[in-house]
């Protein structure tokens, strides 16, 4: 009998759908594709690999073999009683959202340095003010926590603006990748933050990265700005806002919150020199983001027809 491919997935262009159609006859697969979960849930009893997002999906799917994930973020299917490891893989599709996280990464950094906040309030009120100071990414130091692909990226785009330096804290102390200056582990992180200009947080969600931050962000300079685009579990927001609101910190840019979607009556949104977005960091709403995540999951496809180790399995050990 052959294996059964569903797919589940709001983006997917024409190309990348023909290019997982010409897999799944290479493999001997049927395929169905889907638009929305709702579509799918009828139709799971009988899948075998299921290409999408969402716990129903695999709640639905009771002989699923393999679950690839569309997002990077892996934590919501590590939840005792979603996914048994004993039966079924469970993989990412970390590595397709390097790009366009690193440029979002990269926007806010500049906004924040060169007074974008000020500057767009000051237009709103029909004023003309020409002359707030201004910083550059020249010359700064950069730390950035998380060494993956999000942070490998973000990195690799920083190095063409000359910055001071770009340091990596990573769980081994460790990267490949050669934009960064010197790797550190998270158990020196408190060295390092005194000597901050630029702090970046690309952490996944996991056990070790809950509060990792709390009661350490008055160890940044006062001038430093901080950009979280991995998760909200890392910061406490309130310790941030009270550094901002004291002038204890330069600025910061948060695209993810420990409540999502934030609520409307939160505080943070009247926070000075904090710029929110509503975690689109991300989103797979860029082409190359689409393509690529395909790309992904049909190199794990080969791998799984091959009896290969899948690229991007989940650990449960270490939560990604």
């Amino acid at each position: 009998m052959s294996n059964k491919i569903v797919v589940v997935h709001k983006c997917l262009d024409s190309s990348s759908r023909e290019a997982i159609e010409k897999a799944a006859v290479k493999y001997g697969c049927s395929v169905e594709f889907y638009v929305t979960e709702e579509e799918a849930l009828p139709h799971l009893a009988d899948a075998d690999i299921i290409y999408g997002q969402g716990n129903a999906l695999i709640a639905a799917a009771p002989n699923l073999k393999w679950f690839c994930s569309l997002t990077a973020g892996m934590e919501g299917y590590l939840t005792p009683g979603v996914v048994d490891p004993e039966k079924t893989l469970l993989s990412s599709s970390s590595g397709s959202y390097g790009v366009t996280i690193s440029e979002h990464i990269i926007m806010v950094t500049l906004m924040l340095l060169r007074q974008q906040i000020s500057y767009s309030e000051i237009v709103r009120s029909h004023t003309w003010v020409r002359d707030l100071p201004i910083r550059s990414i020249r010359d700064s130091r950069i730390v950035i926590l998380g060494t993956g692909d999000l942070g490998s990226q973000a990195a690799e785009r920083f190095t063409s603006f000359n910055p001071a330096s770009i340091t990596g804290v990573s769980r081994s102390g460790r990267s490949s990748e050669k934009a960064f200056d010197k790797v550190l582990p998270i158990g020196q992180l408190d060295e390092i933050l005194p000597e901050t200009d630029i702090l970046v947080l690309c952490l996944p969600r996991t056990a070790e990265t809950d509060d990792l931050l709390k009661g350490k962000l008055s160890l940044l300079p006062s001038h430093a700005i901080l950009v979280n685009v991995g998760r909200g579990n890392i910061l406490d927001e309130d310790e941030l806002m009270k550094l901002l609101k004291e002038e204890k910190l330069g600025g910061a840019a948060l695209d993810v919150f420990r409540q999502e979607p934030l609520p409307a009556d939160s505080p943070l949104y009247n926070c000075p020199n904090l710029l929110i977005t509503p975690h689109i960091a991300g989103n797979m709403t860029l082409g190359y983001t689409i393509r690529r995540n395909v790309e992904l999951f049909l190199e794990d496809l080969d791998n799984y027809f091959a009896g290969k180790p899948l690229a991007r399995q989940i650990s449960w050990e270490n939560g990604y």
